[in-house]
This record gives C-alpha cells, sequence and structure tokens, in this order.
C-alpha cells in the first residue's frame, strides 16, 4: 500500500494520513573564484604604474558584481583581467623604482667627484 493512502486509526476514527510533499532547490555553492580586489586596491594606492592598478581595480569591483549576481564566466573573466593587471602593474611598478634607484645612486656617485 502506497504511503499516501495509508489508514491510521485514531481513537476508533478511520483516516487517509497522507506524506508531506517535499521540494528541492538546488542552490550554487558559494563560488570561489579570487576577485583580487585587495590586491588591486593596494597597487592602486602604492604601485600605480600608469594607472594599471585602477584598472585592475575596476576589473575586480565588476568581477565581485559578476560574482553576487551568480555569473561564473564573467566573474572569472573579469578576474581573470584584473590579476593580469595587478601583475603588469606590480612589476611595471618595481622595475621603475629599481631604475629609479639606480639613477639616484650614479648621481650621488658623479656628484662627489665635484
Amino acid at each position: 500500500m502506497p504511503k499516501e493512502h495509508q489508514e491510521g486509526v485514531v481513537l476508533g476514527e478511520p483516516r487517509i494520513l497522507t506524506s508531506a510533499t517535499t521540494t528541492v532547490i538546488n542552490m550554487p555553492g558559494e563560488i570561489s573564484s579570487p576577485d583580487h580586489v585587495v590586491w588591486s586596491l593596494f597597487n592602486t594606492l602604492f604601485m600605480n604604474f600608469c594607472c594599471l592598478g585602477f584598472i585592475a581595480y575596476a576589473y575586480s569591483v565588476k568581477s565581485r558584481d559578476r560574482k553576487m549576481v551568480g555569473d561564473v564566466t564573467g566573474a572569472q573573466s573579469y578576474a581573470s583581467s584584473a590579476k593580469w593587471l595587478n601583475i603588469f602593474a606590480l612589476i611595471f611598478s618595481l622595475i621603475s623604482f629599481i631604475g629609479f634607484i639606480i639613477v639616484y645612486a650614479m648621481s650621488k656617485n658623479s656628484h662627489r667627484g665635484y
């Protein structure tokens, strides 16, 4: 006999017992792709070579927005762009900083002779 049509006796009175209908909603788990917001903010504040840090920050925020909406592919695309912009900003800023130190050291050494 199916569960929906089982009879139960309560105080001598027959009743039909029905089971509750369940609904399953599949919700996607937490999207764990990084959006690089902190790294972009650091590059924006400290290593903003040719505004690459700021552009990376804009892409990071777009990635976070896409993640909140549930657009996984859009979030990954913006995050990838932000990552590469952060890498280029870091590399170019470090090269510029090292070049500045070298030029400064050379100019100090050339003025010692006079």
